[in-house]
């Protein structure tokens, strides 16, 4: 037996994969990567696949990035772990007066987790907390936007909007008003009709990722920070997904020079290297949080691996290499690649819509079947031709790392097209009626 069908058997056999339905996985032979280089991931087999989706979203640098890689070892020669419950470590603290240089003016304080799901967690209860302490006890219900996805936790998935991912749980979610993404007077309708009762609004600034790239019209966010100053409410963005310059800016709230009163950051925090997350917030919300021991103010959450001394190192580094590849800058030319690719893919047939704010990409294949698993299939048909996509059901999502060449980029989205055509071709006669 070759090592990737012992390898493919053992998966099968014990491993569960997330938001996977494991009767179609056990049905299809699994993709086993071995290793990486560059904006290039390889299988156990030898073969080389363009990571087009950057690992999910956080890979910024590139695979074995020479300094990121560095700083790892670096920081393992020291000490691998140490709690941040009544110790700290320089790698933290370094990370931290960083991280508010280049944040929005005005968030100047961070809270350290292990993950995306957590960081959305964490400003909900902060939020929540924040408003109980200051003695505005009524205000205790969330806006959401509809479709929206913070996260996993229980927490998280309450401020979601995603009936396929959320519904199932709804009996054990805190209840949360919709808002309809850039629909202003709506949002401010909902402020006004729960006037005193809103803890915050939750958002993810310019795009809305996993709802399938949805992007929300400009000027939308900057309205949406105006009706909480007016109505107490404070806003949450969640720049997992779009933050690190995945829509052009270092962070999607400079794009309407926006400040909000929590920004969670995860995914590309380390280059896509290990797990970390931070939830940033304001003097003010800090300042609430103050009082002697018995007055129990204090925030009562923590992860045992938060502000683990690897990830930080790496961060750290990561934010080193930003700055000295001026990787954003450098994105600017090939989000205009993007969007000229993006108007040819538009007329393709059987392509309903395409949406992107810098090289975030979704193509939507409009209404199927589900049995088909048509975005499934082109995620196939690109795997044939040597690039790793992903869809959010028939929504292809291109996401590549910041640091891809223009020359890979044209091939990652040379191979999309194709796949995406020759997927559409080979549907039932039916669907194309």
């Amino acid at each position: 037996m070759s090592d990737a069908a012992r390898l493919n058997r053992l998966d099968q056999e014990f491993v569960w994969h997330p938001f996977t339905q494991q009767q179609g996985w056990s049905e299809e032979e699994p993709l086993q990567i071995e290793r990486g280089e560059g904006v290039y991931l390889f299988d156990v087999d030898g073969n080389r696949y363009i990571d087009g989706t950057a690992s999910l979203w956080c890979n910024v640098h590139g695979h074995r990035h020479p300094d990121l890689d560095r700083a790892a070892h670096e920081q393992l020669d020291k000490v691998a772990h140490s709690t941040m419950l009544g110790l700290s470590h320089p790698g933290a603290t370094e990370l931290a007066a960083r991280l508010v240089e280049i944040a929005p003016d005005g968030l100047r304080r961070v809270f350290y987790s292990d993950s995306g799901s957590t960081a959305a967690e964490i400003a909900v209860k902060m939020a929540f907390q924040y408003h109980q302490q200051r003695g505005d006890t009524g205000r205790t219900r969330f806006i959401r936007m509809r479709d929206a996805y913070h996260g996993d936790t229980l927490g998280s998935v309450s401020v979601g909007g995603i009936d396929l991912f959320h519904a199932t749980y709804k009996p054990l979610l805190f209840d949360t008003l919709a808002a309809e993404p850039g629909d202003v007077d709506q949002m401010e309708g909902l402020l006004s009709a729960h006037e005193g009762e809103i803890a915050a609004v939750m958002m993810e600034p310019l795009i809305q990722g996993a709802a399938g790239m949805l992007v929300h019209p400009d000027g939308y966010l900057s309205a949406v920070r105006e009706l909480c100053d007016r109505h107490g409410a404070l806003l949450i963005c969640d720049e997992v997904a779009t933050g690190f310059g995945r829509t052009g800016t270092m962070f999607a709230v400079e794009q309407e020079g926006v400040v909000p009163d929590f920004l969670c950051l995860a995914k590309g925090i380390t280059g896509g290297y290990l797990p970390l997350a931070a939830t940033l917030t304001t003097e003010a919300v800090y300042k609430a949080f103050l009082g002697a021991p018995a007055e129990a103010k204090t925030f009562f959450h923590g992860h045992t691996y938060t502000g683990n001394p690897v990830a930080c190192a790496v961060a750290l580094a990561n934010l080193d290499v930003f700055e000295r590849e001026r990787t954003v800058e450098r994105l600017q030319p090939k989000i205009a690649l993007i969007r000229r690719w993006l108007d040819e893919v538009a007329a393709l047939p059987g392509v309903a819509e395409v949406r992107s704010r810098g090289v975030m990409v979704g193509i939507d294949l409009g209404e199927h079947d589900p049995e088909l698993r048509v975005g499934h299939r082109v995620t196939l048909e690109a795997r044939k031709r040597g690039a790793l996509v992903r869809p959010l059901g028939d929504v292809v999502v291109l996401m590549p790392p910041l640091a891809i060449g223009e020359t890979e980029l044209e091939t990652l989205l040379d191979i999309t097209a194709r796949s995406i055509t020759a997927t559409l071709a080979s549907l039932p006669a039916t669907e194309h009626a």
